[in-house]
């Protein structure tokens, strides 16, 4: 008899845990801006959120509201191509520099890492910073950029390095879903 509880134990525990692993795989919700053409994926329990004169769209935990996820468009000069804006090490450490931590605001970006990946014909780069803010709190930031109808598209997610594990592979999951079209 106890043989027969152990096994219905294992069989409960192991469930539960391959159940966690699907709840996190199926954690993420569809989001598409057919007007402006893109789409993107973002964690459930997360809402929309407008902000008057920023990004076209943002997103943020309700339980940790300064995590989110944001979309910034952004005209090009010269109508350039991604790859004429510079290699992903450079537009990287340009966005950095100009959008995460701009002159005056306290901010501190390190560049982690910046790829180049391509999606349907259409190349993106991918960054990883990290951001130090002046309270001394640390984030970590992960972007998506492409170029599209003479416009820059910036997909950016932001979330607090002491949930950082906890959360990154949804997050990557959600910046890697990032589609113009």
């Amino acid at each position: 008899m106890w043989t027969r509880i152990g096994l219905i134990l294992l069989l409960v525990f192991s469930l539960s845990f391959s159940y966690s692993d699907i709840a996190t795989a199926a954690g993420l919700k569809s989001f598409a801006d057919t007007d402006d053409g893109y789409e993107f994926t973002y964690p459930n329990g997360w809402v929309q959120v407008k902000v008057a004169n920023g990004p076209d769209t943002v997103f943020h935990d309700i339980i940790e509201p300064s995590e989110n996820i944001s979309v910034i468009i952004s005209p090009v000069p010269g109508g350039k191509t991604l790859s004429e804006l510079g290699t992903p090490g450079e537009v990287g450490y340009k966005l950095g520099k100009n959008a995460l931590a701009p002159e005056g605001s306290g901010r501190e970006a390190e560049l982690v890492d910046a790829a180049e990946r391509e999606i349907g014909g259409k190349k993106y780069y991918k960054f990883e910073y990290l951001i130090k803010l002046p309270n001394n709190q640390q984030r970590h930031n992960l972007a998506s950029v492409t170029v599209s109808r003479g416009k820059l598209f910036t997909f950016n997610a932001s979330v607090t390095e002491k949930r950082w594990s906890k959360v990154k592979r949804i997050i990557q999951e959600s910046i890697d879903s990032f589609q113009v079209y």
